[in-house]
């Protein structure tokens, strides 16, 4: 097995999506490119991520769109590396459509997920395993994939570089940095999302009690427009709607001048932890032990266990780790006072770090 002393020659990454998960894969290729300098690291990555990471220098992307049938993408993909070989692939999807994929990469090593966490059969299409571990956030799960080399000094750094664009889109939104409160209230699983009136409710008091600046982001989808509308005609004080407006890299740069960030399970969260900022996580319907923003555990508002003794009559430590309890209502655990507490907090741990 290849190791610090001897690394491999070229490393192929598979990690399609989402967001957030490959928010996570990031580090440990910066972790490995620091233990291998002179190694060359491919990454298969799907076509909305590659709009956020796609641009890094240091990386070769080859690209699937998920929207296209399986065996297209994969014959696609197949032409893509024709005459290619690595030395290691890291598998780290665990879904069958990548496995699929996965068969269109020749690759000497193929490296997956033990046997307990290879879900739909990944285990079929690697040859040899990470070490087994339970209970571990999504993050953890992937140093796995280093530390299977011998390389346990992780770098928790992500270095994506902003064009003159994004960095201008966010001066505009943020002139100065300081005291701004992003909120970006939508998740892709809408059970997942919290109410509208819950948000106007935080965000007025961000505005009068706090002197904060708010400002509401999102994507174009029609949920995240509509919360937003919704969010703006309850509020009693003044907020910036920029949901819709920004691409990828902007909401980056955006977040990067930001103070904090107020969002449920999703994709920003987890790019909020990349931009460096502490992101209030809004969790009942998922863990935060698992699956919230890495740096900001702290901070996330947790109902997780509350939920599963309510709705499922047991513990979470009682549930398995994946478990996720997107059911009607279960968002309306997380009260607007148990945000405000987290905002207050967030607020003092900073004032704290400058002086």
């Amino acid at each position: 097995m290849y190791n610090v002393t001897h690394p491999p020659a070229s490393v192929c990454i598979l990690r399609l999506s989402a967001i957030g998960d490959t928010c996570h894969v990031l580090p440990v290729i910066r972790t490995l490119q620091r233990a291998w300098p002179a190694t060359r690291f491919t990454w298969v990555i799907g076509r909305l991520e590659a709009k956020l990471f796609g641009h890094l220098p240091d990386i070769e992307f080859i690209v699937v769109d998920k929207r296209e049938n399986t065996w297209k993408a994969r014959a696609r993909l197949n032409d893509a590396l024709r005459g290619r070989t690595f030395d290691v692939l890291m598998h780290m999807q665990l879904s069958l459509r990548a496995s699929i994929l996965s068969t269109a990469i020749k690759a000497k090593v193929r490296l997956g997920f033990d046997r307990s966490r290879a879900r739909e059969l990944q285990w079929l299409f690697t040859n040899t395993s990470i070490a087994p571990a339970s209970r571990q956030h999504v993050m953890d799960g992937l140093f796995g994939f280093a530390e299977k080399f011998d390389v346990y000094e992780r770098l928790l750094r992500w270095d994506i570089p902003l064009s003159e664009d994004a960095l201008a889109y966010a001066q505009r939104v943020i002139p100065e940095p300081g005291n701004t409160l992003l909120i970006s209230p939508c998740s892709s699983h809408q059970l997942r999302n919290w109410r509208s009136e819950y948000y106007a409710e935080v965000a007025d008091y961000a505005v009068s009690s706090l002197g904060m600046r708010v400002i509401l982001c999102g994507g174009p989808s029609e949920i995240e427009r509509r919360t937003g509308a919704e969010i703006v005609s309850r509020m009693k004080q003044k907020c910036e709607n920029t949901i819709g407006q920004d691409t990828l890299l902007q909401f980056f740069a955006t977040l990067e001048r930001a103070t904090v960030l107020i969002t449920p399970d999703s994709g920003p969260a987890h790019m909020g932890t990349a931009a460096g900022i502490p992101v209030i996580g809004l969790y009942a319907a998922t863990n935060p032990a698992r699956s919230g923003p890495y740096l900001s555990r702290q901070w996330c508002v947790d109902k997780y266990d509350q939920a599963a003794r309510r709705l499922m009559g047991r513990p979470a430590a009682e549930i398995p780790w994946t478990t996720k309890i997107e059911r009607p209502g279960v968002m309306d655990l997380i009260t607007p006072d148990d945000v405000i507490k987290k905002l207050h907090a967030v607020l003092l741990s900073l004032a704290r770090q400058k002086k």
